[in-house]
């Protein structure tokens, strides 16, 4: 199974390969990025037939052009800096052809979450899991026993049914009792914070 991820020497070893007419490491280069660069691109437009031209048309071009280009330190880097720009172009050409009433918000703005919005939802996280602990070690001990067999074991009701010798109506009561205890009370976490 091929590795998808290259170390810095790997990129521009494979990049210098194929400026040498070696179709493989054209592949490889191909087979590592594509994915990253689609990715990237969905960063500015919903349109994923045009990322797919773009990308497309970005390796023809790098294939058409190879014995023109240069060196690079980083072939992630200059990848996605070219599909950006490409992808730009096209974008920008529609507007042209487009009033600005039909060009789709996505179009107008890029979006990146900063590295604070990322430790924002990290604490949003690991404080509805504090409340989750919390509101579970509030719950009766058979409610929580159902809910730990059926929600993080994974067993059906039936096998809960089996496991704790009790009946279907029993299991179905216990869950759903549970889970309007900790709905309530997860309710409550968010009025107080």
């Amino acid at each position: 199974m091929p590795r998808f991820h290259l170390t810095t020497q790997e990129e521009v070893t494979l990049w210098n390969q194929f400026r040498q007419d070696d179709e493989p490491s054209f592949a490889r280069l191909y087979q590592c990025y594509v994915q990253l660069l689609y990715n990237y691109c969905t960063q500015f437009s919903a349109d994923k037939a045009l990322i797919k031209d773009c990308i497309h048309d970005l390796f023809v071009e790098l294939w058409q052009h190879r014995h023109t280009l240069g060196d690079t330190t980083s072939v992630r880097y200059y990848l996605m800096a070219s599909i950006k720009r490409k992808l730009v172009r096209h974008l920008n050409a529609q507007q042209k052809n487009t009033s600005s009433e039909e060009i789709p918000l996505e179009y107008h703005h890029l979006y990146t979450a900063s590295a604070e919005s990322y430790v924002i939802a990290q604490e949003d996280y690991l404080q509805t899991n504090r409340n989750l602990n919390e509101a579970l070690e509030k719950l009766p001990r058979r409610q929580r026993e159902a809910i730990f067999l059926k929600f993080y074991v994974n067993m059906t009701n039936e096998e809960i049914s089996n496991f704790m010798k009790i009946n279907i109506q029993s299991v179905y009561n216990l869950v759903f009792g549970a889970l309007t205890s900790l709905k309530k009370q997860l309710s409550m976490e968010r009025v107080i914070v």
